[in-house]
Protein backbone atom coordinates (compact mmCIF):
# COMPACT_ATOMS: atom_id res chain seq x y z
CA UNK A 1 0.00 0.00 0.00
CA UNK A 2 2.72 2.45 0.95
CA UNK A 3 4.72 1.69 -2.23
CA UNK A 4 1.68 2.32 -4.43
CA UNK A 5 0.97 5.60 -2.65
CA UNK A 6 4.63 6.51 -2.97
CA UNK A 7 4.51 5.96 -6.75
CA UNK A 8 1.28 7.98 -7.04
CA UNK A 9 2.72 10.78 -4.98
CA UNK A 10 5.95 10.87 -6.96
CA UNK A 11 3.98 11.03 -10.20
CA UNK A 12 1.81 13.87 -8.92
CA UNK A 13 4.81 15.81 -7.73
CA UNK A 14 6.93 15.28 -10.80
CA UNK A 15 4.26 16.10 -13.40
CA UNK A 16 4.02 19.86 -12.79
CA UNK A 17 7.42 20.62 -14.36
CA UNK A 18 9.31 18.86 -11.55
CA UNK A 19 8.40 21.76 -9.29
CA UNK A 20 9.49 19.78 -6.24
CA UNK A 21 12.98 18.53 -5.53
CA UNK A 22 13.97 15.06 -4.34
CA UNK A 23 14.05 16.17 -0.70
CA UNK A 24 10.53 17.56 -0.99
CA UNK A 25 9.31 14.23 -2.35
CA UNK A 26 10.99 12.33 0.49
CA UNK A 27 9.41 14.67 3.05
CA UNK A 28 5.94 14.18 1.55
CA UNK A 29 6.39 10.40 1.56
CA UNK A 30 7.44 10.47 5.24
CA UNK A 31 4.38 12.55 6.10
CA UNK A 32 2.10 10.03 4.37
CA UNK A 33 3.72 7.18 6.28
CA UNK A 34 3.26 8.72 9.74
CA UNK A 35 1.56 6.57 12.34
CA UNK A 36 -1.27 8.33 14.17
CA UNK A 37 -1.90 6.73 17.54
CA UNK A 38 -4.62 7.39 20.09
CA UNK A 39 -2.81 8.47 23.26
CA UNK A 40 -4.01 9.37 26.77
CA UNK A 41 -2.57 12.67 28.02
CA UNK A 42 -3.16 15.26 30.72
CA UNK A 43 -2.91 19.05 30.41
CA UNK A 44 -3.36 19.62 34.17
CA UNK A 45 -3.05 17.59 37.36
CA UNK A 46 -6.30 16.52 38.99
CA UNK A 47 -8.93 13.79 39.08
CA UNK A 48 -9.82 11.26 36.37
CA UNK A 49 -11.63 14.02 34.48
CA UNK A 50 -8.28 15.47 33.33
CA UNK A 51 -7.51 12.36 31.26
CA UNK A 52 -7.85 13.09 27.53
CA UNK A 53 -7.70 10.79 24.52
CA UNK A 54 -5.91 12.52 21.66
CA UNK A 55 -4.47 11.60 18.26
CA UNK A 56 -0.69 11.95 18.19
CA UNK A 57 1.82 11.39 15.42
CA UNK A 58 4.37 8.69 16.20
CA UNK A 59 7.72 9.25 14.53
CA UNK A 60 10.63 7.00 13.71
CA UNK A 61 12.94 5.67 16.43
CA UNK A 62 16.30 7.36 16.88
CA UNK A 63 19.50 5.67 18.01
CA UNK A 64 18.82 3.43 20.99
CA UNK A 65 15.04 3.57 20.54
CA UNK A 66 12.26 1.36 19.19
CA UNK A 67 8.73 1.95 17.96
CA UNK A 68 6.25 -0.46 19.51
CA UNK A 69 2.62 -1.08 18.56
CA UNK A 70 0.77 -1.92 21.77
CA UNK A 71 -1.63 -4.81 22.18
CA UNK A 72 -2.50 -4.08 25.84
CA UNK A 73 -1.53 -1.53 28.50
CA UNK A 74 -1.29 -1.98 32.26
CA UNK A 75 -2.59 0.27 35.06
CA UNK A 76 -0.76 1.03 38.29
CA UNK A 77 -1.14 3.30 41.29
CA UNK A 78 1.88 5.28 40.14
CA UNK A 79 -0.28 6.41 37.19
CA UNK A 80 -2.71 7.95 39.68
CA UNK A 81 0.13 9.63 41.56
CA UNK A 82 1.34 11.19 38.30
CA UNK A 83 -2.16 12.22 37.21
CA UNK A 84 -3.02 13.79 40.58
CA UNK A 85 0.26 15.66 40.94
CA UNK A 86 1.61 13.70 43.92
CA UNK A 87 4.40 12.87 41.47
CA UNK A 88 4.32 16.06 39.35
CA UNK A 89 4.85 15.78 35.59
CA UNK A 90 5.90 18.39 33.05
CA UNK A 91 2.65 19.25 31.31
CA UNK A 92 1.17 18.34 28.94
CA UNK A 93 2.14 14.74 29.66
CA UNK A 94 1.25 11.23 28.53
CA UNK A 95 0.57 8.58 31.18
CA UNK A 96 1.17 4.87 31.63
CA UNK A 97 4.23 2.88 32.68
CA UNK A 98 3.75 -0.64 31.30
CA UNK A 99 2.49 -2.29 28.15
CA UNK A 100 3.04 -5.17 25.77
CA UNK A 101 3.05 -5.31 21.99
CA UNK A 102 5.10 -5.84 18.84
CA UNK A 103 8.24 -4.02 17.77
CA UNK A 104 7.45 -2.05 14.62
CA UNK A 105 10.80 -0.34 14.00
CA UNK A 106 14.27 -0.38 15.54
CA UNK A 107 16.76 2.46 15.83
CA UNK A 108 20.51 2.29 15.34
CA UNK A 109 22.42 0.54 18.11
CA UNK A 110 19.57 -1.67 19.37
CA UNK A 111 20.83 -5.26 19.35
CA UNK A 112 18.55 -7.19 21.73
CA UNK A 113 15.35 -6.54 19.74
CA UNK A 114 14.27 -6.66 16.10
CA UNK A 115 11.19 -5.76 14.10
CA UNK A 116 8.37 -8.23 14.74
CA UNK A 117 9.48 -9.23 18.25
CA UNK A 118 6.87 -9.66 20.98
CA UNK A 119 7.85 -7.41 23.88
CA UNK A 120 6.73 -6.05 27.23
CA UNK A 121 8.11 -3.31 29.44
CA UNK A 122 7.81 -1.19 32.57
CA UNK A 123 9.73 1.95 31.88
CA UNK A 124 10.19 5.67 32.16
CA UNK A 125 9.24 8.05 30.71
CA UNK A 126 5.45 7.58 30.88
CA UNK A 127 3.51 7.05 27.66
CA UNK A 128 2.18 3.49 27.73
CA UNK A 129 -1.50 4.52 27.49
CA UNK A 130 -1.30 4.60 23.71
CA UNK A 131 -1.83 2.54 20.59
CA UNK A 132 1.84 3.01 19.66
CA UNK A 133 4.88 4.94 20.83
CA UNK A 134 8.60 5.50 20.33
CA UNK A 135 10.67 4.84 23.45
CA UNK A 136 14.13 3.88 24.75
CA UNK A 137 14.84 0.24 23.99
CA UNK A 138 17.06 -0.69 26.94
CA UNK A 139 14.21 -1.51 29.34
CA UNK A 140 12.01 -3.24 26.76
CA UNK A 141 12.14 -7.02 27.21
CA UNK A 142 11.44 -9.93 24.83
CA UNK A 143 8.12 -11.52 25.78
CA UNK A 144 8.00 -15.34 25.75
CA UNK A 145 5.41 -16.87 23.43
CA UNK A 146 3.84 -18.62 26.43
CA UNK A 147 2.92 -15.26 27.98
CA UNK A 148 -0.01 -13.39 26.39
CA UNK A 149 0.09 -9.68 25.59
CA UNK A 150 -2.49 -8.98 28.28
CA UNK A 151 -0.47 -10.91 30.85
CA UNK A 152 2.68 -9.09 29.77
CA UNK A 153 1.00 -5.71 30.13
CA UNK A 154 -0.46 -6.68 33.49
CA UNK A 155 2.70 -8.07 35.04
CA UNK A 156 5.73 -5.97 34.17
CA UNK A 157 5.74 -3.09 36.64
CA UNK A 158 4.04 -5.16 39.31
CA UNK A 159 6.18 -8.26 38.73
CA UNK A 160 9.47 -6.38 38.55
CA UNK A 161 8.46 -4.62 41.77
CA UNK A 162 7.92 -7.97 43.49
CA UNK A 163 11.22 -9.23 42.10
CA UNK A 164 13.23 -6.41 43.66
CA UNK A 165 11.24 -6.55 46.93
CA UNK A 166 12.11 -10.21 47.46
CA UNK A 167 15.52 -10.38 45.81
CA UNK A 168 17.26 -6.99 45.87
CA UNK A 169 16.19 -4.98 48.92
CA UNK A 170 17.06 -7.04 52.00
CA UNK A 171 17.98 -10.72 52.47
CA UNK A 172 14.86 -12.88 52.92
CA UNK A 173 15.43 -16.55 53.66
CA UNK A 174 13.15 -19.56 53.35
CA UNK A 175 10.97 -19.66 56.46
CA UNK A 176 11.17 -15.91 57.15
CA UNK A 177 8.02 -13.92 57.92
CA UNK A 178 6.86 -11.08 55.67
CA UNK A 179 3.85 -8.79 56.16
CA UNK A 180 2.37 -7.56 52.87
CA UNK A 181 -0.36 -4.90 52.74
CA UNK A 182 -3.01 -4.64 49.98
CA UNK A 183 -2.31 -8.25 49.13
CA UNK A 184 -5.31 -8.75 46.82
CA UNK A 185 -4.12 -6.13 44.32
CA UNK A 186 -2.01 -6.71 41.23
CA UNK A 187 1.32 -6.48 43.08
CA UNK A 188 -0.04 -8.31 46.11
CA UNK A 189 -1.29 -11.42 44.31
CA UNK A 190 2.07 -11.76 42.57
CA UNK A 191 3.82 -11.29 45.94
CA UNK A 192 1.71 -14.01 47.56
CA UNK A 193 2.63 -16.47 44.82
CA UNK A 194 6.29 -15.41 44.81
CA UNK A 195 6.53 -15.96 48.58
CA UNK A 196 4.97 -19.42 48.28
CA UNK A 197 7.39 -20.36 45.51
CA UNK A 198 10.34 -19.35 47.74
CA UNK A 199 9.08 -20.96 50.97
CA UNK A 200 8.48 -17.58 52.67
CA UNK A 201 5.67 -17.12 55.21
CA UNK A 202 3.63 -14.17 53.95
CA UNK A 203 0.96 -12.57 56.12
CA UNK A 204 -1.46 -10.69 53.88
CA UNK A 205 -3.73 -7.79 54.76
CA UNK A 206 -6.72 -6.80 52.66
CA UNK A 207 -9.94 -4.83 53.03
CA UNK A 208 -12.55 -7.58 52.86
CA UNK A 209 -13.00 -11.27 53.64
CA UNK A 210 -13.26 -11.97 49.90
CA UNK A 211 -9.92 -10.29 49.24
CA UNK A 212 -8.36 -12.18 52.13
CA UNK A 213 -9.53 -15.46 50.58
CA UNK A 214 -7.94 -14.43 47.29
CA UNK A 215 -4.62 -13.80 49.03
CA UNK A 216 -4.78 -17.19 50.75
CA UNK A 217 -5.68 -18.92 47.47
CA UNK A 218 -2.60 -17.34 45.89
CA UNK A 219 -0.13 -18.48 48.51
CA UNK A 220 -0.38 -16.27 51.61
CA UNK A 221 0.23 -18.23 54.81
CA UNK A 222 -2.28 -16.07 56.70
CA UNK A 223 -4.61 -13.19 55.87
CA UNK A 224 -5.98 -10.37 58.02
CA UNK A 225 -8.99 -8.20 57.20
CA UNK A 226 -7.75 -4.81 58.38
CA UNK A 227 -11.31 -3.49 58.55
CA UNK A 228 -11.95 -5.82 61.49
CA UNK A 229 -9.64 -4.23 64.04
CA UNK A 230 -5.94 -3.47 64.43
CA UNK A 231 -3.68 -5.72 62.38
CA UNK A 232 -0.49 -5.39 64.47
CA UNK A 233 -1.66 -7.49 67.47
CA UNK A 234 -2.84 -10.23 65.09
CA UNK A 235 0.54 -10.25 63.32
CA UNK A 236 2.27 -10.58 66.68
CA UNK A 237 0.03 -13.52 67.60
CA UNK A 238 0.71 -15.28 64.30
CA UNK A 239 4.48 -14.98 64.81
CA UNK A 240 4.52 -16.15 68.41
CA UNK A 241 5.01 -12.62 69.67
CA UNK A 242 8.24 -12.11 67.73
CA UNK A 243 7.00 -10.04 64.79
CA UNK A 244 7.92 -10.28 61.12
CA UNK A 245 11.34 -9.95 59.54
CA UNK A 246 10.11 -7.63 56.76
CA UNK A 247 7.09 -5.41 56.10
CA UNK A 248 6.27 -4.51 52.47
CA UNK A 249 3.92 -1.53 52.58
CA UNK A 250 2.49 0.27 49.55
CA UNK A 251 -0.43 1.82 51.47
CA UNK A 252 1.51 4.52 53.32
CA UNK A 253 -0.14 6.86 55.83
CA UNK A 254 -2.90 4.53 57.07
CA UNK A 255 -0.66 1.51 57.79
CA UNK A 256 2.79 2.95 58.51
CA UNK A 257 2.71 3.16 62.32
CA UNK A 258 1.06 -0.24 62.67
CA UNK A 259 3.60 -1.74 60.29
CA UNK A 260 6.49 -0.61 62.50
CA UNK A 261 4.79 -2.31 65.46
CA UNK A 262 4.76 -5.59 63.50
CA UNK A 263 8.54 -5.76 63.05
CA UNK A 264 10.87 -7.80 65.23
CA UNK A 265 14.16 -6.19 66.37
CA UNK A 266 16.43 -5.36 63.41
CA UNK A 267 13.49 -5.85 61.07
CA UNK A 268 13.21 -4.05 57.72
CA UNK A 269 10.36 -1.75 56.72
CA UNK A 270 10.05 -1.43 52.93
CA UNK A 271 7.76 1.51 52.15
CA UNK A 272 7.24 1.31 48.39
CA UNK A 273 4.02 3.25 47.85
CA UNK A 274 1.50 5.66 49.34
CA UNK A 275 -1.99 4.63 48.19
CA UNK A 276 -3.58 6.22 51.30
CA UNK A 277 -1.36 9.30 51.19
CA UNK A 278 2.23 10.22 52.08
CA UNK A 279 3.65 9.13 55.44
CA UNK A 280 3.90 12.12 57.83
CA UNK A 281 7.33 13.16 59.10
CA UNK A 282 8.61 10.95 61.90
CA UNK A 283 11.26 11.11 64.61
CA UNK A 284 14.07 8.82 63.50
CA UNK A 285 14.62 7.78 67.13
CA UNK A 286 11.36 5.85 66.82
CA UNK A 287 13.29 3.23 64.87
CA UNK A 288 15.76 2.79 67.71
CA UNK A 289 13.04 2.67 70.35
CA UNK A 290 11.17 -0.08 68.50
CA UNK A 291 14.21 -2.36 68.18
CA UNK A 292 16.81 -0.78 65.91
CA UNK A 293 14.54 -1.09 62.91
CA UNK A 294 15.60 -0.34 59.35
CA UNK A 295 13.55 1.48 56.73
CA UNK A 296 13.90 2.10 53.00
CA UNK A 297 11.87 3.81 50.29
CA UNK A 298 12.95 2.10 47.05
CA UNK A 299 11.82 2.46 43.44
CA UNK A 300 11.71 -0.21 40.76
CA UNK A 301 13.27 2.17 38.24
CA UNK A 302 16.49 2.46 40.24
CA UNK A 303 16.95 -1.25 39.63
CA UNK A 304 15.78 -1.38 36.01
CA UNK A 305 17.75 1.68 34.93
CA UNK A 306 20.65 -0.67 34.16
CA UNK A 307 19.92 -2.61 30.96
CA UNK A 308 21.50 -5.89 32.06
CA UNK A 309 19.81 -5.81 35.46
CA UNK A 310 16.44 -5.06 33.90
CA UNK A 311 16.70 -7.95 31.47
CA UNK A 312 17.83 -10.28 34.29
CA UNK A 313 14.88 -9.27 36.46
CA UNK A 314 12.42 -9.78 33.60
CA UNK A 315 13.90 -13.20 32.79
CA UNK A 316 13.41 -14.29 36.41
CA UNK A 317 9.84 -12.98 36.37
CA UNK A 318 8.98 -14.70 33.09
CA UNK A 319 10.58 -17.89 34.40
CA UNK A 320 8.24 -17.91 37.38
CA UNK A 321 5.22 -17.57 35.09
CA UNK A 322 6.24 -20.04 32.39
CA UNK A 323 7.27 -22.66 34.99
CA UNK A 324 3.80 -22.56 36.53
CA UNK A 325 5.07 -21.16 39.84
CA UNK A 326 2.35 -18.54 39.58
CA UNK A 327 -0.15 -17.00 37.21
CA UNK A 328 -1.09 -13.43 36.43
CA UNK A 329 -4.62 -12.55 37.51
CA UNK A 330 -6.38 -9.96 35.34
CA UNK A 331 -9.39 -8.84 37.31
CA UNK A 332 -10.58 -5.97 35.11
CA UNK A 333 -10.40 -4.89 31.49
CA UNK A 334 -11.26 -1.41 30.21
CA UNK A 335 -11.16 0.00 26.69
CA UNK A 336 -8.56 2.71 26.15
CA UNK A 337 -11.31 5.35 25.86
CA UNK A 338 -12.63 4.29 29.29
CA UNK A 339 -9.36 5.01 31.09
CA UNK A 340 -11.13 7.47 33.42
CA UNK A 341 -13.40 4.70 34.70
CA UNK A 342 -10.36 2.48 35.19
CA UNK A 343 -8.68 5.15 37.35
CA UNK A 344 -11.84 5.62 39.42
CA UNK A 345 -12.08 1.89 40.11
CA UNK A 346 -8.41 1.65 41.05
CA UNK A 347 -8.57 4.65 43.40
CA UNK A 348 -11.71 3.33 45.08
CA UNK A 349 -9.96 -0.01 45.67
CA UNK A 350 -12.73 -1.77 43.77
CA UNK A 351 -10.26 -3.82 41.73
CA UNK A 352 -8.67 -7.19 42.35
CA UNK A 353 -5.58 -8.51 40.64
CA UNK A 354 -4.28 -6.53 37.68
CA UNK A 355 -6.17 -4.11 35.43
CA UNK A 356 -5.45 -3.67 31.72
CA UNK A 357 -6.52 -1.31 28.96
CA UNK A 358 -7.47 -3.20 25.82
CA UNK A 359 -6.66 -2.02 22.28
Amino acid sequence: MLRRKERELKGALLRPRLAFGVHDIARKVREMAKIIARTVTIDAHGGPEVLKLTDRAVGDPRAGEIRVVHKACGLNFVDIYQRSGLYPQDLPAPLGMEAAGIVDAVGVGVSHLKRGDRVAYASMPPGAYAEARVMPAAQVCPLPDAVSFEQGAAMMLKGLTVEYLFNRTTPIARGDWVLFHAAAGGVGLIACQWARSEGINLIATAGSDEKCRMALDHGAAHAINYRQGEFAPKVRDLTGGKGVHVVMDSVGKDTFDGSLDCLRPLGMMIAFGAASGPVPPMNIMTLADKGSLKITRPSVFTHTDDHATCQEMAARLFGKVTSGAFKIEIGQRFALEDVGDAHRALEARKTTGSTVLTL
